[in-house]
Parts: structure tokens; C-alpha cells; sequence
């Protein structure tokens, strides 16, 4: 166990529990520590806008980075539990496995997903990661990005498979159709072999990307024409979990 990490935790805590700035003597007491581990501790949250000094007394209260983490943690939990019946019925209606979504940095991050019930289908765990370029739901997401925001990718564009995207301009124009139709599709497989899919972002009260819900399964029974059916339903699935979260089509 890392002993300087444990305490600084514990430092954390102790703010968290104060109702006014604490200073460094005080903490030092509080805790059982040396006033310059505490300060020390207190140098290394400052230097990464955990906490701030406070000009009037010099001492130490939170900033409002927990807070920031922390309801990222509650969106996410709200998203699984709100996404849930949509993701069932759409589950129902396609019977291929469905996936709910996130964007972070370069990569989506599955949150929930409903299993197949066919015996071959798409594998994935939730909790696991996946290159953003190369996935439906991640081309979903990224086309309620900034148009510069692509250029994240390019030191990290490689090829998975033989038709995954390895330029920026390919990418774009993935983008631009994604734009144009509402949902995403990777009718070849471009993060793992012979897997298609079709996705659709989700969107937050004032019309923020939130997520994205998305099908696949095997490209043998997942055909383009199959893909063109199943759109319709992510559109709504996705719309409909949007709706839960407070956006309201204008």
C-alpha cells in the first residue's frame, strides 16, 4: 500500500468534511502528520487543481475538481439506469447485441450491454475500451464533436483491420455522412474482424453528447441492407433515452 497516497487521501477527506478552510496545524494535528508532510501534500494537490489556498488565512480548502469527477461518476450511473428499457426493447427488436457508450479522449469506454442471443455474436465487456475511430458508437459520438477534434487521432490512427480507417480525410468523411444521416455505420469491420454495426448518439438537457447506443454482430448476418433496417430503431432508441435525460428536439 502506498503510504503517501493514503495519506493524501485522507487529507482529501478531511477538507471534504470541513465547513471552512483548514490550515496547515491544524490538518497536521487532525491526522497525526508533520506540518511539512502536510504541506507537501497540500503542494502536490494544489499543482493539480485539487485544492486551493485561500489568500486571506493561507489555508487549504477543495476546489470544485471532486465535485467535477464525481458527477461524471453519478451522469454515468444515471445514463445506465435511464438507457436500460430502450436499450431492451431495441435488444427485442433487432436481436443482436446492443452497447451504451461513452467518449473519452480518443477512446469509447462500454458502460452496459445486452448479450446476442444468437449463439455467434459480437464480444465485448463492459468496462473495456475500444479506439473511437474504429467503432459505431464512437463515430456516433464523434460527429457531435468539433470538426479539430479528429485531429487528436492522428498519431494514434492504425490499421485493426483492413478496413479500418487510417487517415484523417477518411475519418472526416465518415464524420460528414454520419452528420448527414443522424446515425453511424461500420458495415465492414474496422476494430475486430467480421463484425458490423450501426449507433446513435445521445444527448443531454441542453443538447450536450452524453452517449451513444449502438447494435452489431457478424457482417454474415449483419448485411448493409440489415444495417439500413436497424437505423431507424437506434435513431429512435437513442432518441428516446434522450429524451429521458431532458433534450427536447428543436
Amino acid at each position: 500500500m502506498d503510504k503517501a497516497f493514503v495519506k493524501g487521501l485522507r487529507l482529501v477527506e478531511a477538507l471534504a468534511h470541513s465547513d471552512a478552510p483548514r490550515g496547515i496545524s491544524d490538518l497536521a494535528k487532525d491526522l497525526a502528520l508533520t506540518k511539512s508532510n502536510v504541506h507537501r501534500l497540500l503542494q502536490t494537490l494544489q499543482s493539480h487543481g485539487y485544492v486551493r489556498q485561500v489568500p486571506l488565512n493561507s489555508s487549504y480548502e477543495l476546489t470544485t475538481k471532486i465535485w467535477e469527477l464525481g458527477s461524471h461518476v453519478i451522469r454515468r450511473m444515471d445514463l445506465v439506469t435511464l438507457a436500460r428499457p430502450a436499450m431492451i426493447r431495441l435488444a427485442e427488436q433487432t436481436g443482436e447485441t446492443v452497447h451504451l457508450s461513452v467518449l473519452e479522449d480518443i477512446d469509447v469506454i462500454y458502460l452496459d450491454k445486452i448479450e446476442s442471443a444468437h449463439h455467434i455474436r459480437a464480444h465485448t465487456s463492459v468496462g473495456s475500451r475500444a479506439p473511437a475511430y474504429t467503432v459505431a458508437t464512437g463515430k456516433a459520438m464523434l460527429a457531435h464533436m468539433p470538426d479539430d477534434y479528429l485531429e487528436r487521432f492522428r498519431p494514434h490512427l492504425r490499421a485493426y483491420t483492413e478496413t479500418t480507417r487510417t487517415t484523417i480525410e477518411a475519418l472526416a468523411e465518415d464524420i460528414r455522412q454520419t452528420r448527414a444521416q443522424g446515425y453511424a455505420v461500420v458495415p465492414q469491420a474496422e476494430w475486430r474482424d467480421g463484425i458490423a454495426a450501426c449507433a446513435c448518439a445521445i444527448l443531454g438537457r441542453s443538447g450536450e453528447l452524453v452517449g451513444a447506443i449502438g447494435i452489431s454482430g457478424p457482417d454474415t448476418r449483419v448485411k448493409r441492407k440489415q444495417l439500413k433496417l436497424i437505423a431507424p430503431q437506434v435513431m429512435e432508441a437513442a432518441q428516446t433515452i434522450s429524451a429521458a435525460l431532458g433534450y427536447a428536439r428543436r
